[in-house]
């Protein structure tokens, strides 16, 4: 057993890393005797993070504040890399932890590799097979596993891609979606109190079927995202007991289509991103939810809401699978084809409502904690990073391979 206890660097770039890391900080911070935990915000999406932090009572200890207008993945990257690197050399971490596949969680883990720090990863292991889809984070992601010394997989089936990509079994432990904490949490404060949601929009809802809709990736920019803009105006125009409220990204490639095109139609609400809390709240409204975020697709299993993707594949095939989610891509009569049949046929909407949440059970950063207290760093480095025979020897995850969901 070691005698100090480790330093840990968390890393987040994004609002869906706060919400998602969010609970694996608090987890630590709830055993002070045995982790020193860090939070680095590095500003990649600057004013929606501390946003989505406060709803858990969390600030950042360090924001880098990286972003430049209109800056390339180069630059913003290497602005990363300078700023990351820096952190890494002041603080003396032990661990660095990631999430995700972001700019900012591969740069984080690239920082950490060099340094010779022992790099965790949180929702390791999704693959689409594709790597300009999603773009770029196909490819972060990659790179991240090649960095990491221990894979926190969400599912079994990404602990599968690991495998085949020859991660060794002892690094890699399934332990369902930290989102999924936080998600379930967040409900219950929502269904116990007032309605957060703006009075003007509280009053488009009534007696109206609510169509909540995200789109904000890189590789839907452009014509793709115009096609879904047109599908969400045709969908206006069939059915008039729906109201379509889609959070706005701020990025300009969205936020400039996305006005330009739905601004002024009457049922269509488009509204700045909203507090964790607010947007919790409309997924538990909304009837059918349309998106191109992979958050999301986890999410709205957990509320019985069908799920239409955005996108041509998806890293999340285990939704596609249990029957929460359909890939529909970015055609616009493809997209209204598939809200069609969910806003018509109840049969169909059922099937999918009912359908398993496969991304886990609300304690995945429980797991992730019991993991991290067991596995030694080696000290001094040694350019190994974490001390091979001190790893938790648990199986290759907490429950045996070929299972499709976590246990209750």
């Amino acid at each position: 057993m070691r005698s100090i206890k480790p330093k840990v660097l968390i890393i987040i770039g994004s609002r869906p890393e706060a919400i998602k890391m969010a609970p694996l900080v608090l987890a630590m911070r709830n055993d002070p005797q045995a982790f020193e935990v860090i939070l680095s915000a590095t500003g990649q999406q600057l004013q929606m993070i501390p946003q989505a932090l406060a709803e858990f009572r969390l600030e950042a200890d360090l924001d880098l504040e990286v972003m430049q207008p209109d800056q390339t993945l180069a630059e913003l990257t290497s602005r990363l890399m300078v700023k990351l690197d820096e952190i890494i050399v002041g603080l003396g971490p032990d661990w660095v932890l990631v999430q995700g596949d972001t700019t900012s969680a591969m740069v984080g883990a690239l920082a950490g590799f060099y340094r010779r720090v022992a790099v965790a990863h949180v929702e390791a292991g999704m693959r689409t097979g594709n790597q300009f889809s999603p773009f770029p984070e196909e490819i972060n992601r990659r790179i991240i596993s090649q960095c990491a010394a221990l894979h926190f997989a969400p599912t079994v089936g990404c602990q599968n891609n690991l495998l085949r990509e020859g991660v060794p079994a002892s690094r890699i432990f399934v332990t369902g979606n930290t989102v999924i904490d936080a998600l379930l949490w967040t409900r219950d404060q929502v269904r116990q109190q007032p309605s957060a949601l703006p009075p003007n929009l509280e009053g488009r809802l009534h007696n109206r079927r609510l169509v909540l809709v995200t789109s904000h990736r890189r590789e839907n920019f452009g014509t793709r995202l115009e096609s879904i803009c047109l599908a969400l105006k045709e969908l206006c125009g069939k059915f008039e007991d729906i109201v379509v409220v889609y959070p706005v990204h701020p990025n300009p490639n969205v936020e400039r289509t996305v006005r330009r095109m739905l601004g002024g139609e009457p049922r269509i609400e488009l509204i700045d991103p909203q507090p964790y809390r607010s947007f919790v709240e409309l997924i538990d409204r909304a009837f059918i939810i349309l998106t191109d975020s992979g958050g999301l697709q986890e999410e709205a299993p957990s509320f019985g809401k069908p799920v239409l993707v955005l996108r041509d594949t998806t890293e999340r095939p285990e939704g596609i699978e249990a029957g929460t989610a359909k890939l529909v891509g970015t055609d616009q009569q493809d997209i209204v084809s598939a809200a069609v049949d969910l806003l018509c046929d109840s049969e169909q909407y059922e099937r999918m409502s009912e359908a398993k949440n496969p991304y886990g059970d609300g304690t995945a950063a429980s797991r992730i904690v019991a993991v991290l207290r067991d596995a030694e760093v080696a000290l001094p480095r040694n350019g190994l990073g974490i001390n091979e025979k001190s790893v938790n020897p648990l199986p290759i995850s907490i429950y045996e391979v070929g299972e499709t969901e976590l246990p209750r």
